[in-house]
């Protein structure tokens, strides 16, 4: 899975990296810890124009009546996106790139205690993570609303999660984002072992609270 991620590209960075027209109102960069719930940076495509805009990370399907009004769906799984009822529709119609400098994942010691890892490309400046996305709108309340895409970890990455984003070079953008025909769901594999490094990093990540470039430093194992 996902579920927490940085990014420290500057907007108009981003916006040249993915040729797309920002959006007047996107989340502050750099963010160390982007957290379920949280503004997202998001690319799409419509009317044949990439656009770099705000999503709410957290998936609101058209059903729920509240914010919380089912569980909090911040990843899809790519073996069953275009069955489940929540993505089926946005699995083919609605999906776009989230980008991300790294994420974290946890692994446990022998006393139980949560050891957070950062795991970051080794051959990029940014990870592309392919998402799925939805409007949301109940009694005035609007939001545009977003899942990560994750896959079967590959083998490097099993050692610290059995889960992984599906990220996405460059030259498959197009595809994902619906600008080059059908053969999306080809994309939504593992990336290779090489593609991504990883270290241990401070607990104080932990807290959804914690926040500044110190949470991505390694720390002595």
């Amino acid at each position: 899975m996902c579920g927490r991620f940085s990014l420290t590209m500057p907007s108009d960075a981003m916006a040249q990296l993915f040729d797309a027209v920002p959006s007047n109102a996107l989340p502050e960069v750099p963010n160390y810890n982007i957290c379920p719930t949280n503004l997202v940076h998001a690319v799409h495509s419509a009317e044949g124009q990439r656009r770099l805009v705000a999503m709410r990370w957290g998936f609101l399907p058209h059903w729920y009546k509240t914010e919380n009004g089912g569980p909090l769906l911040i990843n899809a799984r790519a073996e069953t996106i275009a069955e489940k009822p929540a993505f089926k529709a946005a699995c083919r119609e609605r999906r776009c790139l989230i980008p991300a400098t790294g994420f974290y994942e946890w692994t446990k010691d022998e006393e139980g205690n949560r050891l957070p890892w950062y795991i970051h490309p080794t051959d990029a400046d940014v990870l592309a993570f392919a998402g799925v996305w939805q409007d949301w709108e109940r009694d005035g309340v609007a939001h545009r609303t977003c899942a990560i895409v994750t896959t079967q970890a590959n083998d490097r990455m099993s050692a610290i999660h059995h889960r992984q984003p599906v990220t996405l070079a460059p030259r498959d953008w197009p595809l994902w984002l619906g600008e080059a025909g059908h053969g999306a769901a080809t994309l939504m594999t593992a990336a290779p072992d090489d593609a991504m490094a990883f270290h241990r990093v401070d607990p104080k990540v932990n807290s959804n609270r914690a926040s500044g470039p110190e949470l991505i430093d390694p720390i002595a194992t």
